[in-house]
């Protein structure tokens, strides 16, 4: 019962944009914040992870937000507010280690080699160089820019930059393996 609950919330939290897109001007901004925040509590409870119970505040915030401005200004910075958390997340791993992509890479190689650590810091880096971009990005639609343009980035273009950095990193992390297997067997 668990698995088909945490699929619902992940596809209804990649839909969050489409959702907001299509609720202007047709419901009370608040009842969409209740829902997101419905599915930020349904989250924690399956990952049992305090990051979601952080989003899921936050997510009621920006419900207060949108119905005590009686905009839906807050509601679009949604996403903004995800990155900013993420980038709290993988940045203070960098700091208390070891680093989220390090957790990763363990779970599939436990006796990780130094290089190995080293390389999971760098790509732990260039996440949160990536989040704080997203952010901008995301900040910068749901200030200045239309309400389609909004969603066609916070709705699809950044999910597909998402799927971009995995395939490039997935396809840097295959040349460094095969350049490291390389070396091992020549020394």
């Amino acid at each position: 019962m668990r698995r088909p609950l945490q699929l619902l919330a992940t596809v209804a939290t990649a839909a969050y944009p489409l959702l907001v897109y299509l609720g202007f001007g047709r419901w009370d901004p608040l009842w969409l914040a209740l829902g997101l925040a419905a599915l930020m509590l349904l989250r924690a409870a399956g990952a049992r992870d305090a990051m979601w119970l952080v989003a899921a505040g936050g997510a009621l915030l920006l419900g207060a937000a949108t119905t005590l401005a009686g905009s839906w200004l807050p509601l679009k910075l949604y996403p903004v507010m995800v990155s900013a958390v993420l980038l709290a997340v993988f940045a203070a791993s960098l700091w208390r280690g070891p680093t989220v992509i390090e957790r990763i890479a363990r779970l599939r190689e436990p006796q990780l080699p130094p290089e190995g650590v080293a390389y999971t810091r760098k790509v732990t880096a260039a996440w949160c160089a990536f989040f704080v971009t997203n952010g901008a990005l995301s900040a910068a639609t749901a200030l200045w820019a239309s309400d389609r343009l909004w969603l066609l980035y916070n709705g699809l273009l950044s999910y597909l930059l998402i799927g971009t950095f995995f395939i490039a990193e997935w396809l840097l992390r295959q040349r460094m393996r095969a350049r490291l297997a390389a070396g091992a067997s020549h020394g």
